[in-house]
């Protein structure tokens, strides 16, 4: 006859806190990615899985926790998924029904995934990577999703620039160049300044299908920045990529207003609720510190911001 073994974590705890999340990290599992006419996407994800627990239980069901996450991440990896953000969605209210004493249910996953593309100059296919960050919060009023992206570019300081402009406007001056021309060439060729990899995340959060295209939301977040970089460049694809950063120095807030246009662009038919969540961070070259903007906000707000409304 076997022993009934105690349930410990149904105990009350010595100390009545309620805890918002109780869960765990570091989860991976293969999901596959749905492609019309294509072959599916194969990603190595890792999950974090939480709940709340109220101040009268001691503890969550840890394996229960993992028994559902592994139920809903294998039927994902089996039978494919058309968005990452709802295999969150998917887990989390399954999560939520498992568990009587709890009222949200959190499951987040981060995956590195891999497009092709083109060299800008010498036209060569080349690759890069860009973190895939996909979430879903549920709870009894409904599951919200969140899909998105971390993508790494390149940004020239506007006020180092603004520094070589002036010194090479002197020079130019002491030569006796005519001030027509030393307009034009100052207008045709950047000066130097500061340059740094830049890191730009942009998500949107909503209710169900967002209806938002991760493809679309990477180009948004590398376009925001001064350039774009490539794995592969050759010496004219350097070129290009110096002339092209230099050519459009930002700040760092520029950078998230620059995402934030982008944004209304080419998600205009997103919900006014939908929530917007921008950021940018630079490596900076000449400081030991990183610079750092970000704006989250709703899209009705942004919309009539950007529009001027």
């Amino acid at each position: 006859m076997s022993q009934q073994l105690p349930d410990v974590q149904a105990d009350a705890p010595d100390v009545t806190v309620g805890l918002s999340q109780v869960g765990v990290t570091g989860v991976e599992k293969l999901v596959k990615i749905a492609r019309n006419g294509k072959r599916p996407i194969v990603l190595m994800a890792e999950f974090e899985v939480f709940v709340d627990l109220p101040s009268w239980r001691k503890g969550a069901d840890m394996s229960r926790n993992m028994e559902v996450i592994d139920e809903v991440l294998e039927a994902a990896t089996r039978e494919e998924a058309y968005r990452t953000e709802e295999v969150c969605g998917d887990a989390a209210e399954r999560l939520l029904e498992k568990h009587d004493y709890t009222t949200k249910a959190e499951v987040s996953m981060e995956a590195e995934f891999v497009r092709r593309e083109r060299t800008p100059a010498t036209d060569r296919e080349t690759q890069h990577t860009v973190d895939i960050l996909a979430s879903a919060t549920a709870t009894e009023e409904g599951t919200r999703e969140e899909i998105g992206a971390r993508v790494v570019g390149m940004t020239v300081c506007p006020c180092s620039q603004g520094m070589s402009v002036a010194r090479a406007k002197q020079k130019l001056e002491d030569l006796d160049v005519a001030e027509g021309k030393i307009t034009e060439f100052l207008d045709e060729i950047p000066q130097p300044g500061h340059s740094q990899r830049g890191h730009a995340t942009l998500t949107v959060e909503a209710d169900g299908d967002p209806d938002v295209d991760l493809n679309d939301l990477i180009d948004v977040a590398r376009d925001s920045m001064s350039a774009r970089i490539y794995n592969l460049a050759k010496r004219p694809d350097e070129d290009h990529m110096t002339f092209d950063a230099h050519s459009d120095a930002k700040f760092v807030e520029d950078c998230v207003r620059s995402m934030a246009e982008g944004v209304v662009d080419r998600f205009d038919g997103l919900a006014d609720d939908a929530v917007l969540t921008m950021k940018q961070s630079n490596d900076e070259s000449i400081h030991q510190h990183n610079a750092h903007a970000e704006r989250v906000v709703e899209m009705g707000t942004l919309r009539a911001e950007v529009n001027g409304d």
